[in-house]
């Protein structure tokens, strides 16, 4: 991959195949890909679907056990430039399925990554999930997400949503050209606060297979 070629991972809990949660994600990509290229950066995007990784998603959270095929979605949110998020609306919230995957993530993987935010729903009236429920988990990440949320009822299939597409692309690809991500990596990285047993406290250095650090995770 070239310095100028950027990694997008578009994360989907929809769980029909077509998936309305997963076209506006697909959308949004498609736009932060042509638009990439319109400014000289190459976007090479790889899509996550949740619904095929459910179980073992459910498992990681009973068990602690992290399959082969949930590592390798895992590994992918984690290695990405930036990221495109989108949930279908249940009981006024998003998909339980999206929210366990990035529960089940490692809390520091994610800090300062660009992500788009996206959420589908049968009425308007879900509208701020996005921002009043989204916005709280990826900020508790530490991601930096795009002032533009998508949401799309069925009459948002029309005019008007490809606008807000055009303007949540053109806000994440000025996050991911600017460097922000790679900036807080750097030089800023020993200022966060990293939990143990994260990717953090792997990259801090602290040895975690020790009697204390297992005591302290409150293990045997």
């Amino acid at each position: 991959m070239n310095a100028t070629d950027k990694s997008l991972v578009v994360v989907s809990a929809g769980t029909s195949d077509p998936s309305s949660t997963a076209l506006l994600a697909s959308r949004a990509a498609a736009r932060i890909e042509s638009l990439g290229a319109e400014r000289g950066l190459a976007v090479a995007t790889r899509t996550v679907e949740l619904r095929t990784l459910a179980r073992d998603v459910a498992d990681a959270m009973v068990t602690g056990l992290v399959s082969p095929s949930l590592q390798r979605a895992l590994d992918a949110v984690r290695d990405a430039d930036a990221l495109v998020v989108s949930t279908p609306v249940y009981k006024a919230g998003p998909s339980g399925l999206l929210t366990s995957f990035f529960q089940v993530l490692d809390n520091d993987v994610l800090i300062g990554t660009p992500v788009v935010l996206a959420a589908t729903a049968g009425s308007a009236r879900h509208a701020l999930v996005v921002d009043e429920q989204l916005r709280g988990l990826f900020a508790y990440l530490r991601a930096v997400a795009a002032p533009t949320a998508l949401f799309a009822a069925p009459e948002d299939w029309g005019g008007g949503l490809d606008e807000r597409i055009d303007r949540a692309a053109a806000e994440l690809l000025a996050l991911v050209a600017g460097g922000f991500r790679d900036a807080v990596r750097g030089d800023a990285w020993g200022r966060y606060q990293h939990s143990y047993g994260s990717g953090g406290g792997t990259q801090l250095g602290i040895e975690l297979d020790t009697d204390l650090m297992r005591l302290a995770a409150g293990g045997a």
